[in-house]
């Protein structure tokens, strides 16, 4: 099958021939932002890479597009990709690296550690108040990809009681202890001492953590969100912190992103943000797992198979 490849990824000369090697018959161009032209995306029959919306909408070849991230957000909205374009997403590559950075904050905001570096870089040898374990804790896992399963499996064996919400399937994983549904979230966020998101952006998913939602937390709470801003009221929470109704907030993601100079959330102690780098490349091992998914489809798609990762439009992942 001939068809037209269009590459948006930063490859090595060896990740380019494995490419070309898994679809011999077809041809290949290779593109950065600088480099792409509408010209390059209107010829292709299937783009690896996420290419720019205002480029693929009108692309009248395209076929199926593969993206390198986990999140699919603005390529499922209505319109944005020609009628009958297939939609690929990169999940399951990021699950490694973004719940170790996950677990990194939470047991800074549990050891204090965040404030030990702040001592240090004032020369302060000082106490910096009790510390929390995670052995004994409960743990609500809000959304269960591969970055919220991997991360409900580190803190299982660290001795959380874990307990995870989904969209669908019943089938409870052994790393769970408890398993329910989007609409007991209000029920069990009372029970839960970290609360996690690892959530694509959805109307279902806005601003699921807000002032009411807050209120039902303990107070002695942990919020980490690596999913996307919009899950939480960003307002709310910066509320709920200063008045010391949790414990703490480990962010990746925020809404506005990138978060604005001067906003009040750099400056609160029990805060520690990350400028949404927890799922990018710097560890190695997620561009090669990134690379692979990418790899594997596309052999499928020269030969007819059933695509892996698909994404539901609907749904929005």
């Amino acid at each position: 099958m001939s068809k037209n490849i269009l590459v948006l990824l930063h490859l090595s000369e060896s990740e380019k021939a494995l490419l070309e090697r898994k679809a011999p018959s077809c041809s290949f161009v290779y593109a950065d932002r600088k480099s792409l032209t509408a010209e390059m995306v209107q010829q292709a029959n299937a783009i690896i890479g996420n290419p720019p919306l205002d480029m693929v909408k009108d692309s009248p070849n395209l076929e199926w597009v593969q993206l390198n991230s986990a999140g699919a957000g603005e390529y499922t909205a209505e319109g944005a990709l020609p009628e009958g374009v297939v939609l690929t997403n990169a999940s399951g590559a990021y699950g490694l690296a973004i719940s170790e950075h996950m677990l990194g904050m939470l047991l800074s905001l549990y050891k204090n550690l965040h404030l030990y570096r702040d001592n240090q870089a004032d020369s302060k040898w000082q106490y910096a108040g009790k510390a929390k374990s995670i052995q004994g804790s409960t743990a609500l896992i809000v959304g269960l990809g591969d970055i919220g399963s991997e991360f409900a499996k580190r803190l299982k064996a660290l001795g959380a009681y874990t307990i995870g919400i989904r969209r669908t399937n019943p089938d409870k994983p052994e790393y769970l202890d408890e398993l329910h549904f989007m609409d007991q979230l209000e029920n069990l966020l009372p029970r839960a001492d970290i609360v996690s998101l690892s959530l694509p952006s959805t109307p279902l998913t806005y601003r699921i953590i807000n002032k009411k939602t807050i209120a039902l937390m303990k107070k002695d709470a942990v919020l980490l969100n690596v999913g996307r801003g919009t899950a939480i009221d960003t307002e709310a929470l910066c509320d709920a912190l200063e008045s010391g109704r949790l414990l703490g907030a480990a962010l990746d993601v925020t809404d506005p992103e990138p978060l604005p100079a001067g906003h009040r959330l750099w400056k609160m102690k029990n805060v520690l943000i990350t400028p949404h780098v927890s799922g990018g490349y710097s560890l190695e091992e997620t561009w090669n797992r990134v690379f692979k998914i990418c790899a594997d489809n596309l052999e499928a798609y020269v030969k007819g198979q059933e695509l892996k990762r698909r994404v539901d439009l609907r749904a929005g992942y």
